[in-house]
């Protein structure tokens, strides 16, 4: 991450604290005050990336799981039970053929 992209999100997170809209301009502003040297494209992009999204809920919930995608295999079958079976039985397959092919000649052995 360059500087410029870090002041831009330092500089969102200042205006999120203060319950200030997120704009380019607003970044902009920061930045400036702070004599950071950027891109002029950058308070732009961020504030577009950020318009609509609440930064303080992104901030509280980082690493509690809400909203985090299901692990592989987490969804239902849609046909029926029979679905998992055939994942395991595949699963157990490719692991016998990792075994198989280590045969405990290593090069470095």
């Amino acid at each position: 991450m360059s500087v410029s992209e870090l002041a831009c999100s330092y500089a969102a997170l200042i205006l999120a604290d203060d319950d200030v809209t997120v704009t380019g301009e607003k970044i902009t502003t920061i930045l400036k005050a702070a004599g950071v040297e950027f891109e002029p494209y950058w308070p732009g992009l961020f504030a577009k990336a950020l318009e609509g999204a609440d930064l303080k809920s992104i901030i509280t919930n980082v690493g509690s799981g809400v909203g985090a995608a299901p692990a592989a295999g987490g969804a239902a079958p849609a046909a029926g039970g029979a679905a998992p079976a055939e994942e395991k039985k595949e699963e157990k397959k490719e692991e016998s053929e990792e075994e198989d092919d280590d045969m405990g000649l290593g090069l470095f052995d």
